[in-house]
């Protein structure tokens, strides 16, 4: 009887019909423990630690303190700004709170699969195709709609997921968009000059017909709007037949098949926090 050989991933991705099996996260060294001899920080903010425990970002967290949610040491705390000893015990609705420790994935999102931790509704999410891989909690920074496919980015990370997340560091995203019929050169021009949708404008950064027929749409645009991208070609006339992210910040599809996933290398990620750090400096 002829021996069937098992189709193996690309090292460093994952198949989500494969069977359950906890993948080991990389040992991010920006994340190790000091050492003896190495100093660390004897106190961190309030909301950084919150976020750090993966439950939310750290700007989420500033609306828990001021929700009186947080309890230190049994004491309701609401000031912002507040900071806690390594010794201090911190509470969110009567469950005690650890750091995590910190993951990052990039998932090439298949279609019909919700950008949520949770869905009422029962419909697949995100986090199924991660959940029987990983100990840790994640969740998704942004969102791509149902029928959306491309890259994802899957953290704990609170605060590099407000970075991410968030229109003013303006995080570049790139789409190939395939239409019902060709773009025409004046719709060009006004996408080029900027759309004006009914939550306000919208600024492309860069925009180019990709095949001959003019079908397919590259498109480079940093808002997070909701179907933003869907929304800008339907004001024009046209329908999105099929959308894909293909590229986050310069995170690419390289080696991602549709529906698999990766850890992040550790240069990634700091990459990534720099993006916050520049803004800071501007």
């Amino acid at each position: 009887m002829k021996k069937r050989s098992r189709k193996r991933s690309k090292p460093g991705t994952f198949d989500p019909n494969s069977k359950p099996g906890k993948a080991r996260s990389p040992e991010y060294q920006f994340l190790r423990k000091p050492q003896k001899g190495e100093s660390s920080v004897s106190e961190i903010r309030l909301n950084k630690f919150i976020a750090n425990s993966g439950i939310c970002s750290r700007r989420e967290a500033d609306v828990l303190i001021l929700n009186g949610d947080i309890r230190v040491n049994g004491k309701v705390v609401f000031e912002l700004g507040t900071k806690i000893k390594p010794s201090d015990k911190i509470q969110y609705k009567g469950k005690v709170l650890r750091r995590e420790k910190f993951i990052y994935i990039l998932l090439n999102k298949p279609k019909d699969f919700i950008t949520t931790t949770d869905d009422p509704q029962k419909r697949k999410t995100v986090i199924d195709l991660v959940k029987n891989h990983i100990p840790e909690r994640v969740f998704p920074v942004g969102r791509l709609d149902r029928n959306t496919t491309g890259l994802l980015i899957l953290t704990n990370d609170g605060e590099l997921s407000e970075i991410l997340a968030h229109p003013s560091y303006n995080i570049k995203k790139v789409y190939e968009v395939h239409l019902d019929k060709p773009v025409q050169q004046d719709d060009i021009d006004a996408m080029d000059k900027g759309i004006v949708l009914e939550d306000g404008p919208v600024k492309i950064d860069a925009l180019e017909v990709i095949s001959p027929d003019a079908r397919t749409i590259g498109i480079e645009i940093h808002s997070g709007r909701n179907r933003i991208v869907r929304r800008i070609f339907e004001s024009l006339g046209y329908k999105v037949v099929r959308l894909d992210r293909v590229m986050y910040s310069f995170l690419t599809k390289k080696d991602l098949p549709r529906g698999k996933w990766r850890f992040l290398k550790e240069f990634e990620v700091i990459r990534l926090k720099q993006l916050g750090k520049k803004r800071k400096r501007q």
